[in-house]
């Protein structure tokens, strides 16, 4: 541990939240490299009153991408693929149409930054929906992408920004390209390197695994199916899909892992992104590249990895412009801010409020407000 910080603010968000909006979390806080906060707070199994410890495992849903995405990069690097390449130089009948039935060109680059046209609505109408790597599914990964493909795209490519199931086919575009499945891409090129040995597709240890719980006063233990409310829909969730080796590896939602792996790899990208990346790489991922795509203005753009603020005033967001962000739909968010340092990972078991939650958002200003930056 670093210099040591009083974060009464951090820690009565907590206290205000535990039992009531989730039930358990892990929160580390770097700045400029030193650990400043470390907390684990609240139960990995509420039911069997076993509490949240330091390596603790989650489902991480959307916090793979980060990792996914770093990987393709590491791919590319490599020479094995390109970012102008079309999907169809390594996925030939990765062909989804407009409405007026043309296909038009995708690339790995519209992949990365969720300017492909494709969306997390999967739904295709015949019966057949695709799966977005958190809710139920009996097929492999070639046939997700067959179902994707099936999918109705919502805007020519390169001319708009939605969030997708784009790196559920992005993996499968590494697969061709590398010749080995994902979870061994990821593995050799990203978790290896940085000594993440907590963090793949299955989980390395399920007794560490932490038990998911659904909003709710206070939250409840999903089942193997649950569907959480979103607004005026529903997330649904497969938390069996952890334990089944045959579910495919989702690039999109489908890794396990722990707070402290994850705060690492968010290190060695704020750092320039060795030993995974060269500095060639850093614009990529630094750098806003879906600029005025944003169809509902957010201050926020997209990289080839992550959100980057680039007006954090538009949220009343205390962090500096250039921040990266995202989080992961089982309840979690994660922040960089170069500007200043810091390197924020808020983990929890609690969907959707982990993730979209006020928690996480009020543990953001607390941070800030208690360093006074």
């Amino acid at each position: 541990m670093g210099k040591t910080i009083k974060f009464s603010g951090v820690d009565a968000v907590i206290e205000q939240a535990l039992g009531r909006k989730i039930v358990g979390t892990n929160i580390l806080i770097k700045r400029d490299g030193d650990l400043i906060y470390s907390r684990q707070a609240g139960f990995l199994d509420r039911e069997a009153a076993r509490p949240i410890e330091p390596n603790t495992l989650f489902r991480l849903a959307s916090v793979s991408k980060p990792m996914v995405s770093v990987a393709a990069l590491a791919l590319i690097e490599a020479g094995k693929m390109r970012l102008e390449d079309p999907v169809t130089r390594y996925l030939p009948d990765f062909r989804p149409r407009l409405p007026d039935g043309t296909a038009p060109t995708i690339t790995i680059s519209h992949l990365l930054t969720h300017t492909s046209g494709l969306t997390y609505d999967t739904d295709n109408g015949n019966g057949k929906p695709a799966s977005g790597g958190t809710g139920p599914s009996d097929f492999d990964l070639a046939e997700n992408i067959r179902r994707i493909a099936a999918l109705p795209l919502a805007f020519e490519p390169g001319t708009s920004w939605r969030y997708s199931v784009a790196i559920d086919v992005l993996g499968g575009v590494m697969e061709i390209a590398d010749g080995r499945t994902l979870p061994e891409i990821v593995k050799a090129r990203v978790t290896d390197p940085l000594g993440m040995t907590d963090t793949g597709f299955w989980p390395t240890d399920p007794s560490r695994l932490a038990v998911p719980y659904a909003d709710g006063t206070p939250p409840t233990r999903m089942g193997d199916i649950e569907r959480v409310k979103d607004g005026d829909g529903f997330v649904t969730f497969w938390t069996g899909r952890a334990f089944d080796r045959t579910a495919f590896p989702s690039g999109g939602a489908g890794m396990i892992g722990t707070a402290e792996d994850f705060l690492a790899f968010l290190e060695a990208m704020r750092k320039g992104g060795a030993p995974i990346l060269s500095p060639a790489s850093r614009p990529l991922l630094t750098e806003a590249h879906t600029v005025d795509l944003d169809p509902a203005p957010s201050g926020q753009g997209y990289s080839h990895g992550w959100s980057i603020y680039r007006d954090p005033t538009v949220q009343k967001l205390p962090c500096q412009p250039g921040t990266w962000a995202w989080g992961g739909i089982y309840g979690h968010q994660w922040y960089v801010d170069p500007a200043t340092g810091l390197t924020i990972v808020i983990f929890t078991n609690t969907a959707l409020e982990g993730c979209i939650g006020a928690f996480p958002k009020d543990i953001f200003q607390a941070i800030y407000a208690d360093l006074g930056v």
